[in-house]
């Protein structure tokens, strides 16, 4: 069921990939979306079986989902992202390139039963509440310190919660929201790139 239109050249290259969007998300890439191929090592850690349902938290336009749907066509990649213009992008990429185990949700993900969901993979979507406005993806969200150690607790708590054998990626995070019990199993890109697995 992936890629029925024939658009796999999509997945060849980052800049292949990027060029699905308007040049405005483009230009966003380098900063804020995963790269391609971070994004297939990413999710091919996090597909450990056959049905595993994966959600990115803070999905943005849907780049790792998206990528991890054609890679990994057993398991379900959802993603939820707060900001309603990003999800519309995810959602007119996913019909371009044809991807169908993907899932996109606007909301908020501290409001967001994490039950149902074997895995997760987490970019640091918290880190724009830290840097400076140049740095930030727009002015639609209210940016605070507060918000950062809001969202990172709620992680936190969400993460805690799920049994041995819960497997997370985190690509440049802080690591504030992994709780104990997470062993590092996988590390890439000078430790960047972390897949963990609870024990």
């Amino acid at each position: 069921m992936i890629d029925p239109t024939g658009e796999a050249h999509y997945f060849s290259s980052n800049a292949d990939f990027d060029s699905i969007y308007p040049e405005r998300i483009q230009r966003l890439s380098k900063r804020h979306w995963t790269p391609l191929g971070v994004a297939k090592k990413a999710a091919q850690f996090l597909a450990a079986n056959p049905g595993d349902k994966i959600l990115d938290i803070g999905s943005g336009v849907g780049k790792f989902c998206l990528v991890g749907g054609f890679f990994c066509p057993q398991q379900h990649f959802y993603g939820i992202e707060q900001r309603q213009e990003l999800v519309e992008h995810a959602t007119t990429a996913q019909l371009l390139t044809g991807v169908t185990n993907v899932t996109f949700m606007h909301g908020d993900f501290t409001r967001l039963d994490v039950t149902p969901y074997n895995h997760f993979y987490f970019y640091n979507s918290f880190y724009e509440h830290l840097v400076e406005s140049d740095d930030r993806i727009d002015d639609e969200v209210d940016y605070s310190e507060g918000m950062y150690n809001y969202n990172a607790h709620a992680l936190y708590q969400a993460l805690h919660s799920k049994p041995p054998g819960t497997r997370v990626v985190t690509f440049h995070s802080l690591l504030d929201e992994m709780p104990p019990g997470y062993q590092l199993a996988y590390s890439s890109l000078g430790m960047l790139l972390k897949g963990w697995i609870k024990v």
